[in-house]
């Protein structure tokens, strides 16, 4: 009886380990590593159409041991048909220290709804979404295995098989959606006149799912038209019931600092209504940006005791008296603190996404970060799109590039005065970046089994033990 005893005792700990508040403490830093952007995916196609372009979203799924990665709208920047997908890599984890190595592609999954792709091109016209599609964060549900992705151009928030067949989108709330406030017409592709909802590329960029699959989460990238725009505070983070695909809460969230692109990139469920966060600005190594000074931080957020703004307006930026934004911690992780040599000692500008792995034998967990880096691509006034080449050892990597016809080596121009010039090998496309780092995640379990299933699980261990006993004793 004492074995059964300690099995009953082993599944109840199950349940008691779910119920602790999760705590992240002792962050450090493993490695880091780059993935070359002219790295190729699974699918078919021009070299040019199958570059990963990571990393958007991050999600590693402990049930099937399985990491996931998207990229967004593609190298056109909603100028040109890409068929939007998710890639399914692997990653060699070593579990004493949490380094990682050896970067693979395992499978390219397209996206489709209805039988036709849905396309990062820009909508048009541009009150109707129609099949665009700009995805940016992603989970697998722990219930079914779908996936479920975050959109910008909505924003929206679609469920597909693991086929990438949509199943299901969810509702988006109404004071979310961009446009004319006087009017009600919406702009899907940009800015022009809305006044009201998340600003154009700046919608649902995060995504996480509880760990019992029974809530998602979406954030906003940054503040919405209406509520600051560029120079506002706080964020919305949407709390989905992922039963009815309805919104049950938003809340606030509030920025370090104000300006210079600040955003949310990416969340992560550490359990129900507990999250990392990952905040940054734009600036940094990256297609266009601005290098000094980078700022990208890990914060800890909690959703208790935050109060609901689903009816609430923060007009103009201002929160109304009385309203509780979500408690956030001191920075856990400082993204730019560890640089790689392969970047020149800088940091990138996008870092976006972010995921817990696998529990290190130390007990610790593997926290990754993966950097975007736009394909390494931009477009001229004619639309052209153009291969962007860096030298990383320049004081401004950017600002000393070159520009050259896709695939191509030569008849290349500098980015700053579009005058001649000749590539040599001390320049490179930009690559992604994975930073690999381990923490203590106290009371963090990655999936919640149903509590019917913890009673069968306890049972089923007791009778075990039982049968084992009474097979000793005849």
């Amino acid at each position: 009886m004492k074995k059964f005893a300690s099995l009953v005792t082993a599944g109840l700990a199950v349940v008691a380990m779910t119920a602790q508040a999760q705590t992240v403490s002792n962050a450090s830093f493993v490695n880091g590593m780059t993935v070359a952007a002219n790295t190729l995916d699974k699918s078919t196609g021009s070299d040019f159409d199958r570059r990963v372009g990571m990393f958007s979203g991050l999600f590693y799924d402990p049930l099937r041991g399985e990491w996931w990665g998207v990229s967004d709208r593609g190298p056109g920047g909603g100028t040109l048909p890409y068929e939007t997908r998710v890639q399914r890599f692997t990653l060699d984890v070593d579990l004493a220290t949490g380094r990682i190595s050896n970067f693979q592609v395992q499978a390219t999954i397209k996206f489709t709804s209805q039988g036709a792709a849905l396309n990062g091109i820009a909508p048009n016209p541009v009150s109707t979404l129609g099949k665009a599609f700009d995805p940016e964060g992603i989970v697998i549900n722990p219930v079914n295995g779908n996936i479920l992705v975050s959109d910008e151009y909505g924003p929206s928030i679609v469920e597909f098989n693991r086929a990438g067949v949509e199943v299901r989108r969810f509702t988006v709330p109404a004071n979310i959606l961009p446009r004319n406030a006087a009017t009600g017409t919406p702009n899907f592709a940009g800015d022009a006149g809305n006044t009201a909802g998340k600003q154009t590329n700046r919608g649902f960029e995060g995504l996480a799912i509880s760990p019992d699959g029974k809530y998602a989460y979406a954030t906003l990238q940054s503040a919405m038209l209406d509520e600051g725009a560029g120079n506002g505070q706080y964020a919305r983070i949407v709390k989905y019931d992922m039963a009815t695909g309805e919104a049950v809460a938003q809340y606030a969230y509030k920025f370090e600092t104000t300006g210079a692109g600040r955003g949310v990139s990416e969340i992560v469920a550490l359990g129900n209504d507990k999250f990392l966060i990952l905040e940054r600005n734009n600036r940094g190594v990256g297609i266009g940006a601005t290098l000094a000074t980078a700022d990208k931080s890990v914060f800890q957020v909690d959703l208790n005791g935050a109060t609901d703004i689903s009816t609430i307006s923060i007009t103009n930026g201002a929160l109304p008296a009385g309203v509780i934004t979500v408690a956030k911690s001191a920075q856990l992780i400082d993204l730019d603190a560890n640089t790689l040599a392969a970047l020149g000692g800088k940091s990138p500008e996008k870092w976006e996404g972010l995921a817990i792995g696998p529990r290190l034998t130390n007990g610790q967990f593997l926290i990754l970060a993966g950097s975007d880096n736009d394909y390494s691509v931009t477009q001229n006034a004619q639309g052209t799109q153009l291969d962007v080449w860096l030298n990383f050892l320049d004081a401004d990597p950017y600002a000393t590039s070159i520009q050259c016809p896709l695939g191509a080596t030569t008849g290349c121009v500098r980015t700053t005065d579009g005058s001649a010039v000749q590539l040599t090998n001390a320049y490179a496309l930009l690559p992604g970046v994975l930073h690999a780092y381990s923490a203590n995640i106290d009371g963090y379990v990655a999936v919640v089994p149903e509590p019917s299933q913890v009673s069968l699980m306890v049972i089923g261990l007791g009778l075990l033990a039982l049968g084992a006993r009474r097979r000793r004793t005849t």
